[in-house]
């Protein structure tokens, strides 16, 4: 418990995870804004168009937030007094994914629900609202999977250790590389199937056809598909803890 308290002030004594977080809400409650307020009157706004934002956007920021929670540290070089107060440097740096974890959860409720509560204001008649499942797991849902990915750029910040490194790689994959994979001739649509954020949209929109991105190709169930995502995070938190052992701070 110390320890998360350590962390959790360690973070928000610098501005990015404020900057972030606004970012973040501002994205998807305001491409939630625009979606309904662009929707003619004699069109409904879905239920997933008002998640937009978040749930292609908001991601990104989220993991910027968690990248930088590692890397700010290894720039500045209070890494070593962390690892100094903790040999084992393994338990500060759960305690560090804990953390970050806990605050993209927070951030991807409040901007959800956020979105889905203004859309509901703008567009009154269009009956918007928790009715199923699915439009659970589509809003609710934003949450862990911001958490899922806070800790996967935490563990990549961590291997990485450079800011601009670790923010270039993320953005970089999550915006393109797995949609430029479905071009690989052949193999390429299997690949898609499995790779990490296909399969979380597959747990946030399962594979109803609505309005926004494509619904995902996964052949998981939605909640196979969230421990499946929840699992690749876990496996490079835990390469991330090994490499952190052996070498220098």
């Amino acid at each position: 418990m110390n320890l998360l308290a350590v962390e959790r002030i360690k973070l928000f004594s610098t501005r990015s995870p404020w900057w972030c977080a606004l970012i973040t809400l501002a994205l998807t409650i305001g491409f939630a804004a625009i979606i309904a307020g662009a929707t003619p009157s004699d069109s409904q706004l879905t239920l997933s168009a008002t998640q937009f934002g978040g749930s292609q956007f908001g991601i990104a920021v989220v993991m910027v937030l968690a990248a930088l929670a590692v890397t700010t540290e290894y720039r500045f070089n209070t890494i070593r007094t962390t690892f100094q107060a903790v040999p084992h440097r393994s338990p500060a740096l759960i305690a560090k994914a804990i953390v970050v974890a806990l605050v993209a959860l927070v951030i991807g409720e409040i901007a959800a629900f956020g979105a889905l509560g203004l859309g509901m204001l703008m567009r009154p008649d269009d009956h918007l609202g928790l009715h199923t499942a699915q439009d659970w797991m589509n809003v609710a849902g934003l949450g862990p999977v911001f958490a899922v990915s806070a800790v996967l750029a935490v563990a990549l910040g961590i291997l990485i250790r450079h800011s601009a490194g670790a923010i270039a790689l993320l953005l970089i994959y999550y915006l393109a590389v797995e949609e430029l994979v479905q071009l690989i001739p052949k193999i390429g649509h299997t690949i898609h199937e499995w790779l990490p954020f296909n399969v979380a949209n597959k747990f946030l929109r399962g594979s109803a056809v609505v309005d926004g991105p494509a619904p995902s190709d996964s052949p998981l169930s939605p909640g196979w598909a969230l421990a499946y995502f929840a699992g690749i995070a876990i496996v490079f938190l835990l390469v991330a803890l090994g490499v952190a052992k052996k070498r220098d701070a």
